[in-house]
């Protein structure tokens, strides 16, 4: 039953923000009643706190994945980028850059998972791109935190011009650029 919540919570932050669904609208889509789901989540931040903590095991996983294949670095971008194209063609934005849109209106008990997701990909895509770079793959023009860093915010802001846009192609050419960046 948890794993049904958190999705149906996934799905809703993804596409309309933590603020524009209610416990009423996650218990229609689940079947259940609402004091069902405050039985397994109290509030409505520990339901985010939660999926949050569940979407980053979830990368976590996902990007370790890509690093245990003898893929060279390039391949392995190319899977990272991967992860927003399918965020993108189910119609919803990245969970994390969601919830980044909305940081004034979230608990503090959020922010530092927030920042550790954020942290995470900002840390494995470094240290991507420096063994791309130590490899003849990429020639970096910045340091690798920041074509990390720039990188990120490209994918996540392309993400929401696409969807708010309804043009896919947005996202492509920003990916395109984003390539050409890397050399």
């Amino acid at each position: 039953m948890k794993d049904t919540i958190l999705e149906v919570a996934k799905r809703l932050v993804q596409q309309r923000g933590v603020n524009g669904f209610s416990y009423a609208d996650i218990a229609k889509e689940v079947g259940v009643s609402k004091p069902s789901l405050h039985h397994h989540f109290a509030t409505k931040s520990d339901l985010v706190v939660r999926l949050l903590e569940h979407y980053t095991e979830q990368l976590i996983d996902y990007l370790r994945g890509l690093d245990s294949d003898a893929l060279p670095a390039r391949k392995k971008v190319e899977g990272f980028i991967d992860l927003y194209r399918h965020t993108l063609s189910s119609d919803r934005v990245c969970l994390g850059g969601m919830l980044a849109a909305e940081a004034l209106t979230l608990e503090p008990t959020m922010h530092k998972r927030l920042s550790r997701f954020f942290e995470y990909q900002q840390s494995w895509l470094e240290q991507t791109l420096l063994k791309g770079q130590a490899s003849g793959e990429f020639y970096l023009a910045m340091p690798a935190v920041k074509q990390a860093r720039l990188m990120i915010a490209a994918l996540q802001g392309a993400l929401v011009v696409s969807r708010g846009s309804d043009d896919k192609t947005f996202f492509e050419h920003s990916v395109e650029g984003l390539i050409s960046t890397l050399g």
